[in-house]
């Protein structure tokens, strides 16, 4: 299934997920998509492996929190997700050496709490895990140095594609 991309969020310089400097990174890319879903598309290698040839349990864990906290700026540009609880079904392998995709929305949002889900989607369409998590609205200066957001943070340079595929039939 094709959805369209609206913008790229920023990415940061060693974040495991989103660090584009980071060697051991996912160098995962966001895109907000028509709709009001988050997408974010992940790079894994031999380096990111649990068993062999599947993407270990805890970053396929990752991708998906940070995925669902990052669906917050679709709605308030100024919030961080901070985690307070979070859970996730696994439901088939994550394979290595091949992008990973995963969406994100938010399915409650008062002023201080926001809620969401996500799903990791296979290249046929079918989910290989699916999470739900609680997380905290701050602003920055209370999550990171102030120095974060002038070094560590910033425009992803990348071409933005015009669509992006969620596997399955479209």
């Amino acid at each position: 299934m094709k959805r369209g991309v609206k913008a790229a969020q920023k990415v940061s310089r060693m974040c495991l997920v989103c660090g584009v400097e980071n060697p051991a990174g996912l160098k995962g890319r966001f895109f907000e998509l028509e709709g009001g879903e988050l997408a974010g598309v992940f790079q894994t290698g031999q380096q990111h492996q649990g068993y062999p040839g599947r993407l270990h349990g805890g970053l396929v864990s990752a991708i998906l929190d940070e995925t669902i906290g990052r669906a917050i700026n679709l709605a308030h540009s100024d919030a961080w997700g901070v985690t307070v609880e979070f859970t996730v079904k696994f439901r088939k392998p994550v394979p290595l050496d091949r992008e990973i995709r995963a969406i994100g929305r938010i399915t409650r949002d008062s002023s201080r709490i926001f809620e969401g889900t996500g799903e990791i989607v296979l290249e046929d369409g079918s989910i290989a895990a699916n999470a739900h998590g609680k997380y905290l609205k701050l602003p920055i200066d209370a999550v990171a140095t102030t120095e974060f957001s002038q070094t560590e943070w910033f425009a992803d340079e990348l071409p933005l594609p015009a669509e992006l595929d969620l596997g399955g039939e479209a």
